[in-house]
């Protein structure tokens, strides 16, 4: 199967989240990719596929159970370094500038993380989901100051646009040691 787009669906149930997982996959031909509980009681699937897929599978749970529904989206054409980073095998060895985004949803927080690879040059670093952050999301990302100015800016927008952003922010000179604190 090839992955080229993501979808991901959020739920205020955890019992509806594990229904919205079991819908998702018996309509179409996706690959689970993360169905779990995330901070504040919510529930999370995201899954993986051809965009009519991952489209028809997001729209099925929404139609079945969409009074517990928080965010979804769908990503065609999804930005091939956001998978190593949301399993947290990102290959960054050095520590340029670093940029940081942070969102009040899952959903959005990688709406936006895959907007800011695509604009500019840059490396993801991590994106982190959930656990242990009271409900909210974030991406770490480096490059030339200029690359993560643009990149945190694009994605920021983003979420921003969905009332959801917590914070942006681009530092320079990062010290090398925050790298060791990311991955």
């Amino acid at each position: 199967m090839e992955m080229n787009s993501l979808g991901l669906i959020e739920m205020t149930s955890i019992a509806a989240g594990m229904q919205a997982a079991d819908i998702m996959l018996k309509t179409s031909q996706v690959e689970l990719i993360l169905s779990r509980t995330i901070c504040s009681g919510k529930y999370m699937v995201l899954i993986g596929g051809e965009v009519a897929e991952v489209q028809s599978a997001v729209d099925a749970a929404v139609n079945q159970i969409d009074f517990a529904v928080i965010d979804t989206f769908v990503i065609p054409h999804v930005h091939p370094d956001i998978f190593p980073a949301l399993s947290g095998h990102s290959n960054v060895n050095l520590l340029e500038a670093l940029g940081i985004i942070e969102s009040f949803s899952v959903a959005s927080l990688i709406e936006g993380a895959d907007a800011a690879v695509k604009a500019a040059n840059v490396k993801i670093i991590e994106i982190r989901l959930a656990m242990a952050l009271g409900g909210k999301a974030f991406c770490t990302l480096t490059g030339e100051v200029a690359a993560v100015t643009s990149a945190v800016d694009s994605g920021a927008k983003v979420i921003a646009d969905k009332g959801l952003l917590v914070n942006k922010i681009v530092i320079p000179q990062p010290r090398p040691e925050l790298l060791s604190e990311m991955i």
